[in-house]
């Protein structure tokens, strides 16, 4: 009954309004943030002036069951009939969600050709709002460029909205369908007619009809999402009417298009010129978020015009401030002016403000490490620095758009700090001697921008006394195992200072490389000894860390040689990581030397042999094709060479043995989950995509999971057995809210269960819905007014009743009342007619509970034909 009665009212509003209501032919929704869950909305609408339907206000609706009406701010009157209209409202979210932000108003202008009837279709325009602390605070990006153009029949139209984000997130654009009432695609629409194609340019954001073949007006809708992290964070939805002329007039041609790049700190000088093919005046105009946002001055000034042309200067010394990832966009819009038509050219520059590199890059090394530091950026605003690394130097000569470090260089990211030091050389495998490492620092900024790099610093490490050449496992056993040890016999020393004898002391250390222990001494004179044969000890366990220390032993004079630069080098051990049918083996090390080749040996189970199978330059070998549950044993000869004092060592290093057995550890990837709420039931259904399909061959069922809160754990729901079952309704107890997030996974047969999907939050339902009739006639059928309490969620209202002549007639803060339809505080049934009503709902949302204010009208049908009148005074 009661929807029925509403598409009447709305139906009948409608018509009476038609008459009027022939006016709006574009608009737009944007936002700021202004504090917490507070924003405030410009809603920027262009309609027909000589309307008498042009609001003074407009109501927004916030996707939260709420609405808000918007007063006019400011209105201009433009050429052609055009009002530009803008309207602000502000408005406080509930909690962290997805908002649909609606404005609709009757009706669109008369004659549009791409939508049948359009006098009598609603206007309607949305932006979508995406609060996420994960996030963090956004801003819509503006849109700078007024939807108000012109077009001619046969020559191509060009539009640009100059949108311009604030935050310096990416934007991303394409076509979409003009809307209607409640925001829907309007029945019928199409896009105009082209003799080729009608597009967006989803990176320029040019709107691009090529060309029209008609004359007449016609509405396109473009949508703008923005991006930030890779993430979606929004859009808005441009709704622009474009009216195309029949003309012998050409539009005027600007300079192509281009992307330059500025270091913040210099000044650039743009000069663009503009000529008109029928020798008309020609207009430009410029639109950036350079002019609006940062509010410069005598940015762009006219250099000179005259018939056929226009020339105008932009200049600007962009600062620190203006440091951002993503580049400045400078839309260039020229106008002919023409005695049939004015035309336009529309093109876009982009201006990229690069961050000056960190300079003062220096380093010093020891035997083990290098330690770089650097002067602090010049832009307060960066937040941290990256540390590039090669090996050997390159000659890079970036030019002015080469940020970063390009992987063409070699370069490798080795770490981000905060710091303006940082110590390389405490990685897993450290550093070599021999080897000159090339180092470059860039700054970085919180949006992901990079600065120009740094001027490189080389240097190596220097070489330790003694300089070690091999740790090789001769003897592989868990009791009498032997591992082979060797090293460089100094050279150069000076045996004024430290005439010996000497003493080479032999450490070791067990599984890690700190706590080292002294095992054994070699008194030698002349320092050839260089080979030690440490055993018996279990090399089945792995690694070992050897260190040698060369002492002067003169009595009455014994020092360490080479203090602060002991080596150290660990004998060569595999990790084993195993999936399905096969083997990955990663080869281990901290050496002072360079592994050019690795020589892999799998052992045959029939002769327990050890037999080639395969080589590898690098520290990774995969051994497929093998059975799963089937034990392999490897061991791997390493081939190296070091430098030390102006002699290359060559060596050969036998690994430890190592065993795995291959098993299936891989999980499917994640199902692809999209959900959506059956309010009238209580039942949130959920639909996921069968990994099956297209990354997995094994999956055997889904866990789902829920959670009534979108920072709360994930709790495990229900399982799914059937690989091919992707639907689950989810029948929310009476007991629980039907708010609620939900993720999904993915179980294979191995019982490998996949990373969660995307976690999906469902908070959509009106959980609390007063009826519009009641009839207290005593009839036992609809003779008291009560709510619809979905699953009884809502605990709290505070609800009043009032007549035509604001007189209070029922109140209650019970959610389950029943109302007989008696005057409050007497016996006395009201009389028939219409009632209003005012109702403060205390709803359990996912954020918690939030008070949703209802307003509505009841209306009471008792039967007895009494005329509505007041209630007498008391």
């Amino acid at each position: 009954m009661m929807k029925k009665t509403l598409t009447y009212f709305v139906l009948s509003s409608l018509t009476l309004l038609s008459t009027y209501a022939t006016h709006n032919r574009a608009g737009e929704i944007t936002f700021r943030h202004l504090s917490g869950l507070t924003y405030e909305f410009t809603i920027t609408t262009f309609t027909y002036s000589l309307s008498a339907a042009n609001r003074s206000e407009l109501t927004i609706e916030w996707g939260d069951n709420t609405s808000t009406v918007a007063p006019l701010i400011q209105r201009y009157t433009l050429p052609d009939y055009y009002y530009h209209n803008i309207y602000k409202a502000t408005h406080t979210f509930p909690g962290p969600g997805i908002y649909k932000v609606l404005v609709q108003d009757p009706n669109r202008n008369v004659g549009v050709q791409n939508i049948p009837n359009s006098v009598n279709v609603v206007f309607s325009i949305t932006t979508t709002l995406v609060i996420n602390s994960f996030i963090g605070n956004n801003n819509s990006p503006d849109l700078l460029n007024p939807p108000k153009d012109r077009a001619a029949l046969g020559h191509i139209f060009i539009h640009n909205p100059a949108a311009f984000d604030a935050d310096g997130d990416s934007l991303s654009y394409k076509l979409t369908d003009c809307t209607g009432q409640n925001g829907i695609a309007i029945n019928g629409y199409t896009l105009p007619p082209t003799s080729d194609t009608v597009y967006v340019n989803p990176i320029s954001g040019d709107l691009v009809w090529d060309s029209p073949v008609d004359t007449g007006k016609y509405n396109i809708a473009m949508d703008i999402e923005e991006w930030r992290n890779g993430v979606k964070i929004g859009n808005i939805e441009r709704d622009m009417q474009v009216e195309v002329f029949r003309t012998d007039n050409n539009p005027p041609e600007n300079p192509e298009s281009y992307e330059l790049c500025v270091e913040a700190g210099d000044s650039i000088e743009l000069i663009f010129t503009t000529t008109d093919p029928d020798n008309d005046r020609v207009t430009q105009q410029f639109y950036s978020g350079i002019i609006n946002l940062f509010k410069i001055s005598d940015t762009v000034f006219v250099d000179t015009s005259g018939f056929g042309f226009s020339t105008s200067v932009f200049k600007w010394k962009p600062t620190c401030d203006h440091v951002r990832k993503q580049p400045y966009q400078l839309v260039l819009k020229s106008e002919d002016i023409n005695a049939d038509i004015n035309l336009v050219d529309i093109d876009n520059y982009y201006i990229r403000v690069i961050a000056p590199a960190p300079e003062g890059l220096t380093a010093n090394a020891t035997s083990t490490e290098i330690n770089l530091r650097w002067n602090s950026s010049q832009c307060n605003k960066a937040s941290k620095y990256a540390v590039y690394r090669r090996a050997g130097s390159y000659d890079f000569n970036p030019d002015s758009c080469e940020n970063g470090v390009p992987e063409y260089t070699g370069y490798q990211k080795i770490a981000e700090t905060t710091d303006t030091f940082f110590i390389d050389g405490h990685g897993e495998e450290g550093l070599l001697q021999g080897i000159e490492y090339c180092y470059l620092v860039t700054a970085l900024f919180p949006d992901g921008a990079e600065s120009y790099a740094s001027e490189p610093f080389c240097i190596s490490l220097i070489p330790g006394m003694p300089a070690l050449t091999n740790v090789s496992v001769t003897v592989s056993d868990a009791v009498n195992g032997e591992i082979y040890l060797a090293w460089a016999q100094p050279r150069d020393l000076d045996t004024i200072n430290a005439p010996g004898p000497y003493v080479f002391q032999i450490y070791r250390s067990d599984l890690t490389e700190t706590s080292s222990v002294l095992i054994d001494s070699i008194i030698t004179t002349d320092l050839s000894d260089t080979v030690y044969i440490d055993g018996p000890l279990n090399t089945a366990v792995f690694p070992y860390y050897y260190a040698v220390r060369l002492i002067n032993n003169t009595p009455g004079n014994r020092f360490k040689i080479g203090e602060g630069f002991t080596e150290i080098a660990s004998s060569l051990y595999i990790d084993l990581y195993p999936d399905d049918n096969k083997l990955t083996l990663n080869f281990r090390k901290k050496v002072p030397w360079v592994n050019t080749e690795y020589i892999i040996y799998r052992q045959n189970p029939a002769t327990m042999n050890f037999d080639s199978i395969g080589t590898s330059d690098n520290d990774l070998y995969i051994d497929s094709s093998l059975q799963n549950g089937v034990n392999y044993c490897y061991k791997v000869v390493s081939k190296g060479w070091r430098p030390y004092d102006s002699l290359i060592f060559t060596n050969s290093n036998i690994s430890h043995i190592n065993c795995g057995i291959p098993r299936d550890l891989t999980p499917p990837c994640p199902p692809s989950l999209t959900a959506v709420s059956l309010c009238d039931s209580a039942v949130n259904l959920l639909t996921w995509t069968n990994p099956n399909n297209y990354c997995s061959d094994d999956v055997i069922r889904y866990n789902i999971y829920y959670s009534n809160s979108p920072d709360g754990v994930m709790d495990s729901l229900t399982s799914t057995f059937d690989p091919n079952d992707t639907i689950y309704r989810h029948h929310v107890p009476e007991s629980q809210q039907l708010a609620g997030c939900y993720t999904v996974t993915a179980v294979d047969s191995f019982e490998n269960e996949s990373i969660p999907s995307e976690k999906v939050c469902l908070d959509e339902c009106y959980l609390y819905v007063l009826p519009n009739v009641f009839t207290p006639n005593g009839d036992d059928r609809n003779d008291v007014l009560r709510a619809f309490n979905l699953n009884n969620s809502v605990k709290q209202i505070d609800l009043k009743i009032f007549n035509r002549w604001g007189q209070l007639v029922y109140k209650s803060t019970d959610p389950n009342f029943e109302w007989d339809g008696k005057i409050l505080d007497s016996g006395n049934l009201v009389s028939p007619g219409v009632y209003y009503y005012v109702c403060d709902v205390y709803e359990p949302r996912l954020m918690g509970t939030y008070i949703r204010n209802v307003v509505g009208f009841v209306h009471v049908f008792t039967g007895k034909g009494e005329p509505a009148k007041p209630l007498p005074e008391k």
